[in-house]
């Protein structure tokens, strides 16, 4: 993936680190909380704000729900360990349970319905914000440029936090990324099953991000032609992109603009950040 301006991948880490720092020291706060999935991008910004924050100065929580899977809960747990931070875990079925038995008329259709995920969603986000404010500590936001443009988030939830670390990199460059976090470390940081299993939100029986997006790996040159280079659609449908699918991204990326205008404060990395300049960091 290109990055504008097209910095090496070492000096992109350099630069959120230091921004992290001074984003940090600006606010007068030594203290972050992630929350944890065992996914790609808290994966990521974990490590991120413990080198930039000092590992005893970020604690990450994990709030795994019935569809969290195994494998998951041990890499969320993994990364701290290997960080040498404080963790928690937080189990959110009975929570979910008990907002299902107040709202069950609403879905008593048997439908599964995406308020469902939402919900999963916004209890999480009610957790590390309720952290935040007992300990003093900066929620830091985990969502990308990917699945901040296709609109894959949810507003008072997993999109909520005082900084967004890695809302300037697409889905690719966070994949990037960790690889250099462990290549710098000399050693596993992010566990391998986190770098190398299909990405989920896992807020449903066998989800992938797939499901409801295009692979990445289509998805984000697309992304990266309309938004950083400016390029219309037809253009790249005239170059071979296939209509229908660019079509979609288009319609998905003016649907979500809505959301983009609530998030918080973007760490910017390129020229072309996904919000106005008075919003990023």
């Amino acid at each position: 993936m290109i990055l504008e301006p097209n910095l090496p991948i070492g000096q992109v880490h350099d630069l959120i680190i230091s921004k992290i720092r001074s984003y940090f020291a600006g606010a007068g706060m030594k203290k972050a909380v992630v929350g944890l999935s065992g996914g790609i991008d808290s994966g990521l910004v974990f490590p991120l704000a413990c080198e930039a924050l000092g590992a005893e100065n970020v604690h990450g929580v994990l709030m795994p729900s019935q569809y969290s899977t195994s494998h998951s809960i041990k890499d969320a747990e993994q990364l701290a360990i290997n960080l040498g931070a404080s963790y928690d875990i937080v189990p959110i079925g009975d929570i979910y349970g008990a907002y299902m038995e107040k709202l069950g008329d609403w879905f008593n259709d048997g439908q599964w319905s995406v308020a469902l995920e939402n919900l999963q969603a916004r209890i999480r986000g009610a957790v590390l914000m309720t952290y935040s404010n007992k300990f003093s500590a900066l929620v830091l936001n985990t969502s990308n440029k990917s699945e901040l443009f296709m609109g894959y988030g949810t507003l008072y939830g997993d999109l909520c936090g005082a900084m967004m670390v890695i809302a300037d990199l697409y889905k690719l460059q966070v994949y990037e990324l960790a690889g250099e976090v462990n290549k710098r470390a000399g050693r596993v940081i992010i566990p391998e099953s986190t770098l190398t299993k299909a990405p989920s939100a896992e807020l449903r029986p066998d989800q992938k991000d797939t499901d409801s997006l295009p692979p990445y790996e289509i998805l984000d040159p697309i992304l990266h032609a309309l938004h950083e280079e400016g390029r219309s659609a037809e253009e790249l449908i005239a170059e071979g992109a296939d209509k229908n699918l660019v079509a979609r991204i288009v319609r998905l990326k003016g649907a979500s603009s809505f959301k983009t205008v609530q998030i918080p404060p973007v760490l910017t990395i390129g020229e072309h950040p996904i919000v106005p300049p008075y919003k990023c960091i």
